[in-house]
């Protein structure tokens, strides 16, 4: 809410009220009238605005057969219309008044309760945007996360002051990819690069640390945040759930809630390690910064890859050799470190116990996704290791993990990105098996988005595995409507197998059944 005074009288005010009452408590009746006299409403650092370059049926809507598919696409794109927000210039000119981040270009939120920008978010966002044909908006959204880059050095988990300290995972490099496969703009590719180059730095620098495994020194990534007090966004719940603790280990508490927000996973059994060392317990067990995430590092080997075929793209082959090296050495990193040649699969490592959890995630296959493994029969055995997990026995999707923890990431919950990245990693596999278990996933899901959108006449940010399409639960807060992520998610299935995927009913239209026809006629010909 944007202050209607200066900070400091706002302030004063608010001691002043404190001192009026009796061991300092103010009723809620009192405090909704301070709240009325010093603040604006929520989204007034907002002014009205429409993407400019948001047109009726971009052309993948062409690809959709089933007929119900695609007036629901055309849905989901007109949604982007509503999830556009531009910033006053009075947060510019006057930031003390703000919480909001200034950022020189429009962008879409994800929706719901998050009405600022977010970083990992608008990875899928832009590539929603990119089918959708927005490229102006895909692009002001990318120069926004550059600036940001710019100004602190990374970006910040999300627009706004209190999240200055985290960032979330680093997706930008992948955004400028999806843009430059688009526009095929060298100069965008060249203006972005040293940002690249500095947010990589930064992760390098402030998120890396080294294990010895078998004798041999590797370094890997992991999530950490070195700030000791509550999130300022959550800072009662913090406050109540290190009670009893002491200090130092509240602060320990507070820095690795604030490393689990850095990874996007808010929050999950995965970053639980108890009294014994065990990946097991309850949210006062969150020690994420004592785990090395395989979806953190599978995804700066794709960055590293990609930096250096940015490079050679600009033609500087010496730098595109050395982002080939680091690459090279993470994936061997992972491999000695991450990967169970045993269960088939890559799991987070312990550094307190140095020793992997084998807990299923959709995060263990994130190799395959960034194709950063040496071996193809690597690949394939993933396959097998999704087949056995018990993962796939759930008719929404796949859920997050398989212990239900009550937090949003865990059972029974299922993330709209972690489905595209799996989905994304099965069918870049060369076999017909993997090739249909990405199909069939990807029929789960968008069945799973459309029977919800159908029931609900909205789009959630999560979805329950069980039932007949429902949105998720658990965690901090109610299931958000908007949904950014889960927008530009469905819009890439649709795109990548809109020719077969069906709502269920196999209505398709006779303009679209046609050219099919006379295609399948002219190749048995």
């Amino acid at each position: 809410m944007k202050l209607k005074a200066k900070p400091d009288v706002v302030l004063s005010a608010f001691h002043n009220l404190s001192n009026e009452m009796p061991n300092g408590t103010v009723p809620p009746d009192k405090l909704q009238e301070f709240l009325t006299v010093y603040f604006e409403n929520p989204g007034s650092e907002f002014e009205p605005w429409t993407p400019p370059d948001w047109h009726d049926k971009p052309k993948f809507l062409e690809g959709i057969v089933d007929v119900k598919l695609r007036d629901w696409a055309e849905k989901i794109h007109h949604l982007w219309k509503s999830l556009g927000r531009k910033m006053s210039s009075g947060v510019k000119d006057h930031p003390e008044l703000y919480s909001q981040i200034h950022i020189p270009h429009p962008f879409v939120v994800p929706g719901g309760r998050f009405r600022e920008l977010y970083y990992w978010d608008s990875y899928w966002v832009v590539n929603g945007l990119m089918l959708s044909e927005m490229t102006d908006t895909a692009s002001g959204m990318i120069q926004n996360f550059l600036y940001l880059v710019n100004r602190y050095g990374f970006v910040p988990n999300g627009g706004r002051i209190y999240y200055e300290k985290r960032s979330q995972p680093p997706f930008l490099t992948l955004m400028v990819e999806s843009y430059y496969q688009t526009t095929k703009d060298k100069d965008f590719l060249r203006g972005a690069l040293p940002a690249l180059e500095q947010e990589y730095g930064f992760w390098m620098q402030n998120r890396s640390v080294a294990v010895m495994v078998d004798g041999a020194e590797h370094l890997l990534n992991r999530y950490h945040v070195e700030v000791g007090r509550p999130r300022p966004e959550s800072y009662t719940d913090d406050l109540e759930l290190a009670e009893g603790l002491t200090d130092d280990d509240k602060e320990q508490l507070w820095m690795d809630l604030k490393a689990g927000a850095e990874s996007g996973w808010d929050f999950s059994s995965r970053w639980y390690i108890d009294g014994d060392g065990h990946n097991s317990g309850s949210l006062r067990d969150t020690r994420t910064s004592l785990i090395l995430p395989t979806d953190l590092n599978a995804l700066l080997c794709l960055n590293e890859k990609t930096l250096a075929s940015f490079h050679r793209i600009l033609g500087d082959g010496e730098s595109a050799a050395q982002y080939d090296k680091a690459a090279a050495r993470r994936q061997g990193a992972m491999e000695a470190v991450l990967w169970d040649a045993e269960r088939g699969a890559w799991f987070d490592y312990s550094l307190m116990t140095h020793s992997r959890h084998v807990e299923f995630h959709p995060s263990n296959l994130s190799p395959v996704w960034a194709q950063c493994y040496s071996r193809p029969e690597m690949g394939e055995r993933v396959v097998q290791y999704l087949k056995g997990s018990g993962a796939l026995r759930f008719p929404n999707g796949v859920p997050t993990s398989l212990r239900e923890s009550g937090q949003q990431w865990d059972f029974p919950n299922a993330w709209p990105p972690l489905q595209h990245m799996l989905i994304s990693g099965l069918s870049k596999l060369p076999s017909d098996d993997a090739q249909q278990l990405a199909f069939d996933l990807a029929q789960r899901w968008i069945r799973t988005n459309w029977l919800a959108y159908m029931k609900y006449d909205a789009m959630f940010e999560k979805y329950d595995v069980n039932g007949d399409g429902k949105p998720g639960g658990g965690g901090e807060y109610e299931v958000q409507l908007g949904f950014g992520w889960t927008n530009g998610v469905a819009l890439q299935l649709l795109e990548q197998y809109g020719a077969t995927l069906t709502s269920g009913s196999q209505q398709v239209s006779p303009g679209v059944l046609l050219p099919l026809v006379i295609s399948a006629a002219l190749m048995l010909q």
